[in-house]
């Protein structure tokens, strides 16, 4: 028999919180972490949402809580982490993924608009991070979510590309602070569909065309694709793995020219 160990890639019987975790790529890592055997609070600003998405996880026979919060608001956070320390007995990963965005341009964009997407997309990162940690006494794992236009310019994104550069510099100056009990590591997506941007990306559409023809994988992402990252930063196989952005894009950032 083979002296080789290894840890498996799964994040079953942990206790996951995903904020941002109604809708988008939250929502499908929140479902993933269910499939995998995780129990799971979904959290985001819509009681109705929030209700929905706990059905879907409870059909995965794992435990959950239902509970709504505001990112801009660190009361509503800790009121997350209470209620899952209470009913999840504590927190082993944490999921930022809640998001903001406006199109207006650099030459254009005003403040209103700017502190609204940077309120949501960074602060509110920021205020996940120092609202549900006090709940990872035994250590854990925080999996932020950034984006392509972190790096890559895109038009009529100043605020959002800002704000997710942000996230990915907080992203490793977390982890410094908070090593060695707690890694936070970030994911990167390219163009993915959601149901919120579904006719966006619809095929036949210029946009998709063109990220069709560009990308080397030669199509957008399903947002089911994004959970493997997900999975594996936060379980114990990626033990040794902090401060970094796992960029899942099927190649487009590398395929500029």
């Amino acid at each position: 028999m083979s002296a080789y160990d290894h840890t498996p890639v799964t994040v079953a019987g942990k206790r996951a919180v995903v904020v941002g975790g109604t809708s988008g790529i939250g929502q499908a890592i929140a479902e993933g972490f269910a499939a995998e055997g995780a129990d799971v609070v979904a959290t985001s600003r819509r009681e109705s949402a929030v209700e929905e998405t706990a059905d879907i996880i409870e059909e995965y026979g794992v435990d959950t809580a239902r509970v709504t919060c505001d990112v801009t608001e660190m009361a509503t956070l800790e009121r997350v982490r209470e209620t899952a320390v209470e009913e999840l007995g504590g927190v082993d990963v944490v999921v930022a993924s809640q998001g903001a965005i406006s199109r207006e341009t650099v030459r254009d964009i005003g403040d209103e608009d700017w502190d609204f997407v940077t309120d949501v997309a960074l602060d509110g990162v920021r205020r996940v991070t120092q609202a549900m940690v006090p709940a990872m006494d035994d250590g854990g794992a925080i999996v932020n979510i950034s984006s392509l236009a972190a790096r890559l310019a895109m038009a009529d994104l100043p605020a959002y590309a800002a704000a997710k550069g942000g996230v990915e510099a907080f992203t490793r100056a977390s982890a410094k602070e908070l090593a060695p009990d707690v890694r936070v590591n970030a994911i990167a997506p390219g163009f993915v569909i959601t149901p919120q941007n579904a006719e966006t990306y619809a095929e036949g559409t210029e946009k998709r065309a063109k990220i069709d023809e560009r990308a080397p994988l030669g199509r957008v992402a399903d947002r089911e694709e994004m959970v493997g990252a997900a999975v594996y930063l936060a379980s114990d196989a990626a033990s040794y793995v902090t401060g970094e952005v796992l960029t899942v894009d099927g190649g487009f950032a590398d395929s500029a020219l």
